[in-house]
C-alpha cells in the first residue's frame, strides 16, 4: 500500500512537470518569435496644419523724434512711458546761438531796405537829368531847323540825352537788385526763425514715449543725419508682431489666416492675431532666407510691451473634424514582409530624413532613405557608397538640432533636408534626378501641410499578422495626418511599431523598429 502510495504520487510529479514544461516550450519557444505590436487608435477630430516661427512685437507706428539743428540741450520735459500729445513741448536745446543768427538775419533785412531807398533816389535824380536832358535837345534841335547853332551843339544835346537814359535804366537795374538783395535778406531771416524755432522739440504724434536718448547739458550734432531724441509709439493698444518665416513655409501664408502667439512673460496665455503683411523683401543670413511676416496683436488692457518675443503659430489650414492618425503609422513598415524596405512617399523621412523622438541619431530615417534610394532610383554600388558618405556626414548635423527651439528646429532640419537634397542630387544622372525630385515634391507637400500624397497605414489582420491597408493623405500638424480614403475606421486600431522578442539563446533583449 505504501508502495502504491508512492508510486502515484511520483507520477503524479511527472505529469505535472511535462505539463509544466510543455507550457513553458508554448511560450518560449512557439510564441517567442511572434511579434508584438505597439498600436495607436485612428480617431477622429479638428486637425490643424500650421507654421511656427519666433518673433519680436513691435508698436504699429513707432515715430523716432530727432533734432534738425545742433546745439546743447537746456531741458527735457519728458521721461519713458510719459503720455504726449501732438504739438506737445517735450524738450528744447539752447536757443542763444540762433537768436543771435535772426538778430543778425533782421540787420540784414534792414540794411539791404535802407539801401533800397538810395537807389530809389537814384531812380528819381536819373528821371530828372532825363527830363532836362530831352527838353535841351528839342531846344537845340528847333535852334539848329533855324540855323541859330550849329548842328555841333545839336548832337552834343543828342548824346547828353542817351547818357540821361542809359544813367536811368541803370539806376532802375539797381532798385530790382536791391529788391532781389531784399528778398533775400528776408529769407535769410525766415531760416534763421526756422532754426530758432526748431531749437524746440515737440512730439510728432499722439503716443507714449518708449525711448528718450538724451540727457540735459548733451551736445547733439545734426550736420549730417537728425540725431535720435525720443522714440514715441504711436498707439501700444494696437500692435504687431514681426517674424521670420524660412522660405520653406512662406508659401502656406497668405493674408488674413489666424494666428495665435504666447509671450514668457505670460506664460499660458494665448493671444490672437492675424496675418497683416507678407513682405516681398528676403532676408539671408549664412545662405539662409526668410520673409517677414507681419501679425497683427490686438492690446487693448497695455499688457503686451515692445520688443517682446513672441512664439507664432500661423493656421495654414484647420478641418473641425476628420480622420487622423499617429504620423508613427504612416512610418511603420513591419519586419519580413519586404515592405520595410518601401518606406512611405509622403512621410519626410522618405525623401529627407530628421531625427524621430525614439531616435537622437536619426539613424532610422537614413536607413528607410537609403533603402528607397536604391530601390527607386536603383543605384549602383559607386552611387551608394557615396550616399552612405552623405548621411554619414550629414547625421551629426540632425543630432545638434535636438536641443534647439522648436521653431529654431524646423528650420534647422528643413536646411539640413535642403543640403542632404542638393548633395543626393549631385550623384545622380539625368533620369535618376527626375526621379528623385519627383519622391522629394511629394514629401515636401506632406511636411507643408498641403497633403494630396498616398501611403500605407498597417493594421492587424485576421491571422494576427500585419495587414497593409492603401490610404490617401491630406493634412498634417506635424504629428497627426488626415486620411482622406481608405479602409480604416474611426476607432480602429494602427500599428506604429513592431517589438519583437529575442529568444533564450542568448540574442539580444526587445528592440523596437
Amino acid at each position: 500500500m505504501k508502495t502504491s502510495s508512492r508510486l502515484g504520487l511520483a507520477l503524479l510529479a511527472l505529469i505535472i512537470l511535462a505539463a509544466g514544461g510543455y507550457a513553458a516550450w508554448r511560450n518560449f519557444g512557439t510564441a517567442g518569435d511572434a511579434p508584438k505590436f505597439k498600436l495607436a487608435k485612428a480617431e477622429s477630430g479638428p486637425l490643424t496644419a500650421v507654421v511656427s516661427a519666433t518673433g519680436t512685437l513691435n508698436p504699429v507706428v513707432s515715430v523716432q523724434v530727432g533734432s534738425q539743428v545742433s546745439g546743447q540741450i537746456k531741458e527735457i520735459l519728458v521721461d519713458f512711458n510719459s503720455p504726449v500729445k501732438s504739438g506737445q513741448l517735450i524738450a528744447r536745446l539752447d536757443p542763444e546761438t540762433y537768436q543771435h543768427r535772426v538778430r543778425q538775419a533782421e540787420a540784414d533785412v534792414d540794411a539791404a531796405r535802407a539801401g533800397q531807398g538810395v537807389q530809389q533816389a537814384e531812380v528819381s535824380r536819373a528821371r530828372a537829368n532825363l527830363s532836362n536832358a530831352q527838353r535841351d535837345y528839342e531846344r537845340k534841335k528847333t535852334l539848329v531847323e533855324k540855323n541859330f547853332i550849329s548842328p555841333a551843339e545839336r548832337d552834343t544835346a543828342q548824346n547828353t540825352l542817351d547818357a540821361a537814359r542809359a544813367a536811368l535804366a541803370s539806376a532802375e537795374a539797381q532798385v530790382r537788385n536791391g529788391e532781389a538783395v531784399v528778398r533775400q535778406r528776408e529769407a535769410q531771416l525766415a531760416a534763421a526763425r526756422v532754426d530758432l524755432q526748431r531749437t524746440s522739440i515737440t512730439a510728432p504724434v499722439d503716443g507714449i514715449v518708449v525711448k528718450r536718448s538724451i540727457e540735459p547739458g548733451q551736445t547733439v550734432a545734426a550736420s549730417l543725419q537728425a540725431p535720435e531724441l525720443f522714440v514715441i509709439a504711436k498707439n501700444l493698444t494696437d500692435m504687431q508682431v514681426e517674424t521670420s518665416i524660412d522660405e520653406a513655409d512662406v508659401g502656406r501664408v497668405r493674408l488674413g489666416q489666424k494666428a495665435s502667439f504666447t509671450v514668457d512673460a505670460f506664460a499660458g496665455r494665448h493671444f490672437e492675431g492675424e496675418v497683416r503683411q507678407v513682405r516681398k523683401a528676403a532676408t539671408v543670413v549664412s545662405n539662409v532666407v526668410t520673409y517677414t511676416v507681419v501679425i497683427s496683436a490686438a492690446n487693448p488692457d497695455l499688457t503686451l510691451l515692445p520688443g517682446m518675443t513672441a512664439n507664432v503659430r500661423i493656421i495654414t489650414a484647420q478641418k473641425d473634424k476628420t480622420l487622423k492618425v499617429p504620423n508613427a503609422a504612416l512610418r511603420f513598415r513591419p519586419a519580413g514582409t519586404g515592405d520595410e524596405k518601401k518606406p512611405a512617399a509622403t512621410t519626410p523621412a522618405a525623401v529627407s530624413p530628421a531625427p524621430t523622438s525614439g531616435s537622437g541619431s536619426g539613424g532610422g530615417g537614413f536607413s528607410q532613405l537609403r533603402e528607397r534610394l536604391v530601390a527607386e532610383l536603383k543605384l549602383d554600388a559607386d552611387q551608394q557608397g557615396k550616399v552612405d558618405a552623405i548621411f554619414a556626414g550629414m547625421r551629426d548635423k540632425f543630432r545638434a538640432t535636438r536641443d534647439l527651439p522648436e521653431a529654431e528646429k524646423s528650420r534647422a532640419q528643413e536646411r539640413n533636408r535642403a543640403e542632404i537634397r542638393e548633395k543626393i542630387s549631385a550623384i545622380l544622372t539625368p533620369e535618376q534626378k527626375k526621379r528623385y525630385d519627383e519622391l522629394a515634391s511629394e514629401a515636401q507637400a506632406t511636411r507643408s501641410g498641403l497633403g494630396g500624397g498616398s501611403g500605407k497605414v498597417w493594421i492587424i489582420g485576421e491571422d494576427g499578422k500585419a495587414k497593409g491597408v492603401d490610404v490617401r493623405l491630406g493634412l498634417t500638424d506635424g504629428s497627426m495626418t488626415e486620411i482622406v480614403s481608405g479602409d480604416i475606421k474611426d476607432g480602429q486600431d494602427v500599428i506604429v511599431g513592431q517589438q519583437a522578442v529575442a529568444k533564450a539563446s542568448g540574442m539580444p533583449g526587445p528592440r523596437l523598429f
